[in-house]
C-alpha cells in the first residue's frame, strides 16, 4: 500500500510560499482575460499557456499567452537544465 500524499507539507514546502503564490495569481488573472476575450471557456479542455514561462521571466501579458489543448501543453518533459525556446 502506498503512503498517503502530504498536502499540508508540499503547500508549506513550495505552494504557500511568497513567489509561487503570487505565480499562481498570475496565472489565474491570465486565465480570467482569456476568458473576458472569448479564447476560452470553462470547461472546454483548453489551457492557457505561457510562451516563455513566468520561470523563465515571461509576464501575464496578452502577447505571451496562447490557448493549447490540455494534451499539447502538458505532454512534455520539464526539465531544469532545458533551455528556454
Amino acid at each position: 500500500m502506498t503512503k498517503a500524499r502530504d498536502y499540508r507539507h508540499e503547500y508549506d514546502a513550495y505552494q504557500g510560499k511568497p513567489e509561487q503564490v503570487k505565480n499562481r495569481a498570475k496565472r489565474n488573472t491570465a486565465r480570467a482575460e482569456m476568458e473576458k476575450a472569448g479564447r476560452v471557456s470553462k470547461g472546454d479542455g483548453k489551457d492557457v499557456d505561457h510562451k516563455r514561462p513566468l520561470s523563465k521571466g515571461g509576464s501575464a501579458g496578452t502577447d505571451n499567452l496562447q490557448v493549447k489543448s490540455v494534451h499539447a501543453n502538458r505532454a512534455y518533459k520539464r526539465r531544469s537544465d532545458r533551455k528556454p525556446a
